[in-house]
């Protein structure tokens, strides 16, 4: 059985969803046992804490590799815990080359769009949406009498040393409507993540 950590920054609905799926569904796949943040004020500590499971707080000093004789560094921890695979769930730090090395293959991210467009630095959560959203709006005001399909949706992929890049495992798309809004965006791609994640996850564990 493989041993997950999820690193997390924010609120932690799908840290929440795929602790649920693999810790409490009788996945025989993997179980969660590690939940990593770099905010001490993110809700997901408290999902975490409601669920059982070990939680740290791991500030940006902390993801450097180098020797440090008042804190732990991530390996430290991830090596602690026998922890085989990670997998980013709203993580907005940029995972080091070395700990890319140390798990070759085995850091999973999900973006809330169709990478390779809007992918990269500064793009997660609503900043990913209002820049779709604004690229559909402009194409409509200056062709209005050219219809054109516009899509978003959500990717899985391989970690790997770029943002937002990596080998894509799974992706889900749909059209967007004329009329869509920032929410109703959001809540489509919020629908995807929580029904496709934990599937495609187990799926590629399987593979390994």
């Amino acid at each position: 059985m493989f041993r997950i950590a999820i690193f997390a920054s924010g609120s932690g609905t799908n840290a929440e969803n795929l602790i649920r799926h693999f810790n409490f569904n009788n996945s025989h796949t993997a179980k969660v046992e590690l939940v990593v943040c770099n905010r001490q004020e993110a809700f997901v500590l408290t999902r975490a804490a409601n669920l059982k499971v070990p939680a740290i707080v791991l500030k940006k000093s902390q993801l450097c590799l180098t020797d440090n004789q008042h804190h732990p560094n991530i390996i430290e921890v991830l090596k602690e815990k026998n922890i085989d695979i990670i997998l980013l769930a709203g993580y907005l730090l940029q995972i080091p080359k070395e700990l890319i090395e140390l798990y070759p293959g085995r850091i999973i991210n999900i973006h809330p769009a169709l990478l390779p467009n809007y992918g990269g630095k500064g793009m997660y959560g609503e900043r990913v949406h209002k820049a779709v959203l604004e690229d559909m709006h402009t194409y409509i005001a200056l062709h209005p009498n050219q219809p054109k399909d516009f899509y978003s949706g959500i990717t899985i992929h391989i970690v790997d040393e770029q943002m937002d890049h990596g080998k894509i495992i799974f992706q889900s798309k749909f059209i967007l409507s004329p009329t869509e809004t920032l929410e109703s965006l959001e809540e489509k791609i919020h629908i995807r993540e929580q029904a496709d994640y934990p599937n495609v996850v187990e799926a590629y564990l399987k593979t390994l």
